[in-house]
């Protein structure tokens, strides 16, 4: 294993379009590898989830994971997920405002709006199907990983530009609120 570089935004991986992943890719021990690369940055990086195409590797794989993170403190847990090929389909119209960030547009931070419960469907590490529902908070963490293998970041779904900040500023004038409506959509939806 491995930690990798993180690309940041302006590189032009992080606008390419993922390819889909073969079952005979998925079992080799190169793919495997990246896998287990892709864990140990995002840990390292203390990120909530991390796309192949953030790691240089443009490929239809992600990886969440959400347990006691200090960068967010107030997400819900998350065991740890690979998603391979993933498609995520909103259940509903509703919406939530979710502040977020990204390992690759670092020190920003702005408003998303997220559906509230979404479909997943992917294969994981070993090419078994998932096919889950997710809602509240979580469901906007799979919604952002997955842009990120369609090459999309955050910002392209920010609709109020007024909302942008830096981490610092984000903490001294959003967080509070924010964290109180993130709570009232934990308890509500149980994620």
């Amino acid at each position: 294993m491995a930690i990798r570089k993180i690309a940041t935004i302006g590189h032009p991986v992080l606008r390419q379009p993922a390819r889909q992943v073969s079952p005979e890719e998925l079992r080799s021990e190169t793919f495997q590898r990246l896998v287990d690369d892709l864990i140990e940055t995002m840990r390292d990086a203390n990120g909530a989830g991390l796309a192949a195409t953030q790691i240089y590797e443009p490929v239809s794989l992600c990886a969440l994971e959400v347990n006691n993170n200090p960068r967010y403190p107030y997400k819900p847990r998350i065991p740890l997920t690979i998603l391979v090929n993933p498609v995520v389909t909103p259940l509903t119209e509703e919406t939530f405002d979710n502040y977020e960030g990204c390992l690759s547009v670092p020190n920003l931070r702005g408003v998303v709006p997220r559906y509230t419960r979404v479909r997943v469907v992917a294969l994981d590490r070993e090419g078994n199907q998932i096919d889950r529902e997710v809602q509240g908070l979580s469901a906007g963490t799979y919604q952002h990983e997955v842009d990120h293998l369609l090459g999309k970041v955050f910002l392209d779904r920010v609709q109020d530009t007024s909302t942008l900040s830096t981490w610092a500023d984000f903490e001294r004038f959003h967080m509070a609120a924010f964290v109180e409506r993130a709570k009232a959509l934990v308890e509500r939806f149980g994620s």
